[in-house]
C-alpha cells in the first residue's frame, strides 16, 4: 500500500506543476496579446490622425 500512496503523490505533484505551467503560460500569452493590440491600435490612430 506504501507504493500506492507514493505514487499517488507523485501523480498530484506531476498535475499541480502542470497546472500551474499552464496558468503562467496562458497569462503571459493573454499580456503580449493585449500589448500587441494596444500598439496596433496606437499605430492606427496615429495614422489615421494625419
Amino acid at each position: 500500500m506504501e507504493k500506492k500512496t507514493k505514487f499517488g503523490w507523485l501523480v498530484v505533484l506531476i498535475s499541480a506543476v502542470a497546472a500551474v505551467t499552464a496558468a503562467v503560460t496562458a497569462f503571459l500569452v493573454v499580456r503580449e496579446k493585449k500589448k500587441k493590440d494596444e500598439a496596433e491600435l496606437e499605430e492606427y490612430l496615429d495614422c489615421s490622425i494625419l
